[in-house]
């Protein structure tokens, strides 16, 4: 947003100096991104007299001069067509810099003869673009007087100093001259002055063109106002209008487009002039059937798609709504008839129009963000008065059709709330004074507010715009609360403290940690229990992050491809986080996922090197449960989800239901959909699922070690060849839970040559119990007890026998 000095004095009276007004408009939240101040870079032109010029001995066009100015007499050579004596001029002495030409006078000498400075033309010095000669004062300026000090006498509009400021989506109010006056009036920088029509527009006649909305496109356009005005005289602009709009980037066309294009600026107003005698019938807004064409003020064809608005005629589009006119009915210097528009648009609809026909112009983008709906016929009799003053011509009666939308809205201000959200004591009269300032409208402890304002929604907005004007570079910081003497209670909770351990503790294998997104595609998410609408993101961010993550394993097998893609092949991943079983804040929880790709090390000589098993992922997974406290002695179950390996594959759990986690091969279908080579093996530890404990303790608890030997005994059965080891091992460990601290597969012997020893449909499983006593030593009697209880119990469970 662009404004001049002057532009913003016309709304505020005020002596604030620049500094003073653009500190204030950045500690406003206006931030403040450039200042172009032209006494900035013409402080140092000085005036001259011309005492003397004759033709150059070498050149026709130069013209060597003498000039008087504050140093005295200089020589300066001229080639400008107007460079005579007798006239005053504006002198850039050697070491001045000359914006226009980005150069830094010095003494020079051309075609033999020396040069002590330069006489300068408008464009030289960026006041213009006029450069058909030098500047020539009028009047009798003192010589060696400061350039700038003229100009402010004879032409201030050209040293206007130019403030842009950077708006905020939620300040459309700024977007108009007017806005941002009444923010610096509310701090004290000034009074905002009294700018409303002295009296109403009358009108003299009966407007030809009336307007209708349709039904289905009051929700886009809930209200539209106009006034024809004949006997207009279109031209160019004044030249204090031409000045404010060239000063913030726009070029001047005629005074019937000035006039909208300054409103725009002036008060956050767009506004549309239809040539009158081009528009056939009546005017009509509606929801484009999708299709239709028209040309635009920018000279390009547009075609718009169903429920896009428009303004139309008898003879078709003629008006993109609240984005660009149509080139059709445009005003040009033979205009003579206008009707002139001002309607509010919903921000939605228009943004999605502006978006989809890719227009940015100055109307889209105040409409898209909120213009006041109450200034609509306010800032239509405005721009009617302007022209009416400047133009000529006789008004209509108003045009209307549709309603006011009702925005009034209020919120209970409660004065002590500053203090307690913010941190600031401010007394309640300033309160008020402030949101008064502001345009806020108090009664009682009601604060209403102004329509100009769709921001302000609810309490906390009230004290935010106390704050905003009382300034929060008053806000002092306090010292913290001293420190309580002893040990101070732990802020880590327990499960976060288990995420820590957990995380530490893969780390410490050797894996890389991993931070994916918790948004995945619905494919990946289907593959792993998820992608339900139960779990669907409402606005994802893109098509590949529609689902909540049922799993860490899809973003981890995700960045394995991309890592296989670019030549690494042997990768070890984890990552701790949350995955998400349904859309209810308890469905939840947060897993600790390791995966292992390719093989234990590097090739070697010695052949040490072998693809990674289901036995590495069980043994990393039982080193991340020992380290966040769960229970030594687990059981070993399969039927893992489907996305593992069935053969391959197993849980941990501390009884039935109970299950700490899952480990083992990832199922090969799920491989070949994520694009991934395998051999891989993962874990996911369920970091939850463990007892916590039911003493709290900030130490340690007591190592249990025992000094006595333990004792492994080995053991060969007979069984059938569908029997599981698992089942045998699990049957060999609860024969004597006190002792019994361990039991392992070492052989396995089956198949033809099985057979044919122990018989059809047999096999051998080997194992080894290890016995661990805490009272005393084991006697062979002891040994042979709970040898006895094994065998018995293994055979009761698989009906082996003890191989002979």
């Amino acid at each position: 947003m662009k404004f001049t000095l002057s532009w913003l004095k016309s709304h505020l009276d005020t002596d604030a100096s620049i500094d003073d007004i653009t500190y204030a408009l950045t500690d406003l939240g206006l931030e403040v991104e450039d200042v172009v101040n032209p006494l900035d870079t013409l402080s140092d032109f000085t005036i001259g007299y011309v005492k003397h010029a004759e033709k150059h001995p070498d050149a026709d066009k130069l013209r060597v001069c003498k000039v008087d100015t504050d140093e005295g007499e200089l020589q300066i050579i001229c080639g400008a067509p107007n460079a005579r004596e007798g006239i005053h001029v504006v002198v850039a002495k050697p070491g001045v810099y000359v914006p226009g030409i980005d150069t830094t006078i010095g003494v020079g000498k051309i075609r033999g003869i020396e040069s002590y400075g330069m006489m300068a033309s408008e464009r030289e010095m960026e006041l213009s673009d006029e450069h058909d000669g030098i500047i020539e004062l009028a009047g009798e300026p003192a010589v060696g007087s400061k350039f700038v000090d003229y100009l402010a006498k004879h032409s201030p509009e050209k040293i206007d100093p130019v403030i842009e400021i950077a708006i905020t989506p939620n300040r459309p109010d700024a977007l108009g001259v007017r806005g941002i006056a009444r923010d610096l009036a509310a701090r004290g920088l000034g009074v905002l002055k009294q700018r409303d029509l002295e009296t109403p527009i009358a009108g003299s006649f009966e407007s030809p063109i009336k307007v209708s909305i349709d039904s289905d496109t009051t929700d886009g356009c809930p209200v539209f106002y106009g006034r024809l005005i004949k006997g207009v005289k279109n031209g160019p602009s004044p030249a204090w209008l031409q000045a404010a709009l060239k000063a913030i980037g726009l070029r001047p066309i005629s005074f019937l487009v000035d006039v909208t294009n300054f409103f725009t600026y002036d008060r956050n107003r767009p506004l549309h002039v239809f040539d009158a005698d081009k528009v056939t019938g009546n005017l009509r807004v509606h929801r484009a059937k999708g299709g239709e064409k028209i040309t635009a003020l920018d000279d390009k064809e547009y075609t718009f798609d169903a429920g896009m608005m428009v303004i139309s005629d008898d003879n078709g589009v003629e008006s993109i709504a609240g984005v660009m006119g149509g080139l059709d009915t445009s005003c040009t210097n033979d205009t003579v008839n206008v009707f002139v528009e001002s309607a509010y648009w919903d921000p939605t609809t228009i943004a999605i129009t502006g978006r989809k026909l890719k227009i940015n112009s100055d109307a889209r983008y105040r409409f898209e963000r909120g213009v006041d709906p109450a200034f609509t016929p306010v800032g239509l009799d405005h721009a009617v008065r302007m022209i009416l003053d400047h133009a000529g011509g006789e008004p209509s009666d108003l045009i209307v059709a549709g309603e006011i939308p009702d925005t009034s809205r209020s919120y209970t201000l409660d004065t002590d709330r500053v203090k307690s959200l913010v941190g600031m004591e401010i007394a309640a009269d300033d309160q008020v004074k402030y949101l008064t300032d502001l345009g806020f409208e108090i009664k009682g402890d009601q604060a209403f507010v102004p329509s100009w304002r769709p921001d302000v929604t609810g309490e906390a907005d009230l004290v935010e715009e106390v704050a905003r004007i009382a300034s929060l570079t008053k806000l002092v910081g306090k010292p913290l609360p001293p420190r309580v003497e002893g040990i101070s209670k732990p802020v880590v909770s327990p499960m976060q403290k288990r995420e820590t351990t957990a995380r530490r503790m893969i780390a410490s294998l050797g894996y890389n940690e991993c931070v994916t997104y918790s948004f995945i595609d619905q494919k990946s998410a289907t593959l792993f229990g998820g992608g339900d609408d139960a779990v669907m993101v409402g606005n994802p961010i893109s098509s590949d992050m529609s689902h909540m993550r049922p799993s860490l394993l899809p973003g981890l097998l995700q960045a394995a491809a991309r890592n296989q893609a670019r030549g690494i092949m042997d990768m070890a991943l984890f990552e701790v986080g949350p995955v998400f079983h349904g859309g209810e804040p308890g469905e939840q929880e947060v897993l600790a996922t390791g995966l292992l790709i390719g093989h234990t090390g590097p090739r070697d000589p010695h052949g040490a090197r072998r693809a990674v098993d289901a036995y590495d992922a069980k043994a990393d997974a039982e080193a991340v449960l020992n380290a966040i406290g769960a229970p030594e002695k687990l059981m070993v179950m399969r039927s893992a989800r489907e996305w593992w390996h069935p053969g391959r594959s197993g849980k941990l759990s501390l009884g039935p239901k109970n299950v700490m986690c899952a480990f083992g091969e990832l199922h090969p279908k799920v491989m070949s959909e994520m694009g991934v080579k395998g051999p891989a093996v993962a874990f996911a530890v369920h970091i939850a699922n463990p007892p916590f404990p039911k003493q709290k303790s900030t130490t340690r608890p007591a190592l249990k070690i025992s000094d006595l030997q333990s004792v492994d005994r080995d053991f060969a059965f007979v069984v059938d060849s569908d029997v599981e080891a698992l089942t045998l091992l699990n049957a060999a460990k609860g024969a004597d839970k006190a002792l019994i601290v361990d039991a392992s597969v070492f052989d396995v012997f089956s198949g033809e040559k099985a057979e044919s020893q122990m018989g059809a449909g047999k096999k051998s499983i080997a194992i080894t119990v290890k016995l661990q006593p805490k009272d005393a030593t084991l006697t062979d009697k002891d040994i042979e007890a709970v040898s006895a209880k094994v065998i018995d119990k293994v055979g009761k469970a698989t009906g082996g026998v003890l191989r002979g």
